[in-house]
């Protein structure tokens, strides 16, 4: 393939950050969104945009009290941009949680009027569910007892004088907002409250937002109406590329929502991969935006390889030990020999399967509510186990006995200040009772047994060891927890007929019933993988990274998804009519999420790039790809043994 890079192009994005800068005039704001695709050095220009006003408009802010808010998508994030300017605190850096809590945290009624209304809500919903379903099912239990703990925190939302929450917290207590409806609550607010809206624009006159494509859209919906309504004192600058959305609560169509009056500066440049590489990623995202990039003149070549195996190989694992031995020998790098390469997996339930945590992760992802915080590590109900279960039992077994008295220090409410301060002078009693707790959970392991959450679940609601969440309270106390597997089959094909007249709540009740069935043992890979120990990353843990080599490993077969298809986006399967329904009415596809997680994973690499690819049709897949230009036939290897 042609080099497009035979001209100098070092100053192709050199009026970019100015272009920025004339943005950030108080007198005058105007609102930006920055298209800054992969490798582009987006959180440089975040950063240097940050130094301007800084050095511009610091004494102005200062004077009235006024600074500038990031909102970033990670805590390493907020992190990282901090220490690039010294921890000024003008700018006030922090995720989106932290961010909607400081704007909502003071309006105890106005929250506790909005939660009234929504668990009613709830409640009719499920009400309405259990008056549609079977008697006697699992279901129909389950939806009593949800009704039942709605009803109950219903009732005590008057006793809760000031609510609480913790943005890196398990918020479990009663008083405590769990994240989404903190989300919820702030962008109802915003909406609705022109105090507010008044307040955070008074308080903060510019306002930028990392990977804006991926922030919450309810949230996204809120800053925009609030732009478009102060658009004279306020800049709102997006920082993003709508190419690498990830999350499902992301704003679909971010760029079609920015009005004509923003500017739209476009970061041209990538600075992290070789010609060869964008090229590939040209090419992938060229029917989706038109957005090209090209490498500086200086860049290397870089090499791209495309494998294609059948469905039914055996042993993925040894026969995917070849490729790097085949890219050792194409880039004469013996890197790849030696291992020193990341192996990405485009779908999360392939790395479940591989890493042995499918079983408990697959119910849960089926919940689309629960799907961002479970790949984030979010989700309180699991945190219960994997980071006070887990490591209370490990310390245990290993006879640890000062991480478990760390452990239950920090998380059991057998042991909180007002635990112990009601105990009086039978203070030990309680310490003694907390270690007996510990004992009692750690005996479930005992003759190498492997326990399931739920069997975990009524040890820690018997002991009383750990705060138990309201989502698992619903599933406590329940006799039939004894039945056969033969009975539950039974009770879930009754379910099943119902599929169509059950409600979203019964689908994420049974999600939740049946991964409580499942292995305990399984949270320690899951735990690993969500924060980035597990040797496979996903296109959400490795957004922002680069890696020298990168194995992208594809296989539909595998990640038993039904909002992506490699097949498709391949040319090795048809589109279905819901694709083509979509498709004609502008809405998104499978392809086009398909796409970005392609993009995003090819995008990592520095150096070179293999695709391990699985297909049903492998000739197809090599046909597609060389036809479409996104490999040419030398790069393609299909292999059929």
């Amino acid at each position: 393939m042609s080099d497009p890079d035979a001209i100098d192009n070092s100053t192709m994005d050199a009026g970019v950050e100015e272009e920025i800068h004339a943005c950030l005039d108080l007198a005058q704001p105007r609102s930006f969104f920055l298209y800054a695709g992969a490798g582009s050095g987006k959180t440089r220009s975040l950063v240097n945009a940050l130094k301007e006003v800084q050095t511009s408009s610091r004494k102005q802010l200062v004077l009235a009290g006024r600074g500038v808010a990031v909102i970033t998508y990670t805590n390493n994030a907020c992190e990282e941009i901090k220490q690039r300017l010294d921890f000024d605190p003008l700018v006030e850096v922090s995720t989106i949680h932290s961010l909607a809590w400081s704007l909502i945290g003071g309006y105890h009624a106005d929250i506790r009027k909005w939660l009234r209304e929504n668990i009613k809500q709830k409640l009719i919903e499920l009400e309405a569910a259990a008056a549609k379903g079977r008697l006697g099912t699992k279901a129909a239990e389950d939806r009593q007892r949800s009704i039942a703990i709605g009803k109950k925190r219903l009732g005590r939302l008057d006793s809760i004088k000031r609510f609480v929450y913790s943005p890196t917290g398990d918020n479990r207590t009663r008083d405590s907002l769990n994240h989404s409806e903190v989300i919820g609550i702030a962008a109802d607010f915003l909406k609705g409250k022109p105090l507010l809206q008044n307040i955070l624009v008074s308080k903060y006159p510019i306002i930028f937002i990392d990977e804006s494509q991926d922030t919450n859209k309810n949230l996204m919906d809120a800053f925009l109406a609030i732009q478009q309504a102060q658009k004279d004192r306020f800049c709102l600058g997006l920082f993003g590329d709508t190419m690498q959305r990830i999350y499902a609560d992301g704003k679909v169509g971010l760029e079609k929502a920015i009005p004509a009056d923003w500017a739209t500066p476009v970061k041209k440049l990538n600075y992290r991969c070789p010609h060869r590489i964008i090229q590939l990623i040209n090419r992938v995202r060229s029917a989706a935006d038109g957005q090209m990039q090209q490498g500086p003149k200086d860049s290397v070549q870089g090499f791209v390889r495309f494998f294609i195996l059948p469905n039914n190989m055996a042993d993925v694992a040894d026969v995917e030990e070849q490729f790097a031995t085949k890219m050792a020998e194409v880039t004469g790098d013996s890197g790849w020999l030696k291992g020193e390469f990341k192996t990405l997996i485009l779908e999360h339930h392939m790395a479940a399967r591989r890493l042995g945590f499918d079983a408990m992760f697959t119910p849960l992802y089926a919940i689309e509510r629960l799907r961002t915080s479970l790949l984030d590590g979010s989700l309180s109900s699991l945190r219960l186990f994997s980071e006070e279960v887990l490591p209370v039992v490990e310390a245990f077994r290993s006879d640890n006995a000062f991480r478990v008295a760390e452990i239950t220090r920090k998380h059991s409410p057998l042991l909180r200040p007002e635990a112990l301060s009601a105990a009086g002078s039978n203070q030990l009693i309680q310490i003694q009772k907390t270690k007996a707790a510990v004992v009692e959970l750690a005996k479930l392991w005992n003759n190498d047994a492997h326990p399931s959450f739920q069997l975990v679940l009524d040890t820690l609601a018997a002991t009383k060891l750990f705060v138990i969440p309201d989502a698992l309270a619903i599933f406590l106390s329940q006799a039939d927890m004894d039945e056969t597997g033969d009975q539950r089959a039974e009770d879930k094909a009754v379910d099943d007929k119902e599929e169509d007249e059950t409600s979203k709540i019964d689908i994420e009740l049974e999600g939740w019933r049946e991964f409580l069935a499942t292995p305990f043992d399984q949270i320690k890979a899951y735990a690993d993988y969500v924060a980035g120990k597990s040797p496979f990353g996903t296109h959400q843990g490795v957004k922002g990274l680069e890696f020298q080599r990168v194995k992208v490993v594809v296989s539909d077969e595998e990640a038993r998804g039904f909002t992506f298809s490699y097949e498709k986006l391949f040319g090795a399967k048809a589109k279905s009519a819901s694709d083509i329904r979509n498709e004609e009415s502008g809405d998104e596809t499978t392809i086009d999420r398909t796409r970005r997680l392609f993009y995003v994973t090819c995008s990592r690499a520095m150096e070179s790039l293999a695709i391990v690819a699985y297909s049903e049709k492998p000739d197809a897949v090599r046909n597609s790809v060389v036809g479409e230009g996104w490999f040419t036939a030398e790069e393609v290897e299909v292999l059929t043994d």
